[in-house]
């Protein structure tokens, strides 16, 4: 049962990792894809933009992170 768990573990881990809306994201970007590739309509072009969107929603949730920890330190140059 270790090692099922052990296997488990290691495969969230490497899936999810840090950031779970970036996993959940990828998914939904994915089967949209595929959605529309069964309904016969060109979608080459979604999971660049996907990849796009989600890269900045997380760079913007990092650097608003970042400021608040600034600001909160009581760092005097922020």
């Amino acid at each position: 049962m270790r090692a099922i768990r052990g296997f488990l573990n290691f495969w969230y881990d490497f899936i999810v990792g840090d950031d779970a809306t970036i996993a959940i994201g990828v998914v939904i970007s994915i089967a949209a894809a595929a959605l529309l590739a069964h309904h016969h309509t060109n979608a080459w072009w979604l999971l660049p933009v996907a990849t796009a969107l989600l890269l900045a929603a997380s760079l913007t949730r990092a650097a608003r992170t970042a400021y608040r920890q600034r600001s909160d330190d009581g760092d005097p140059h922020t």
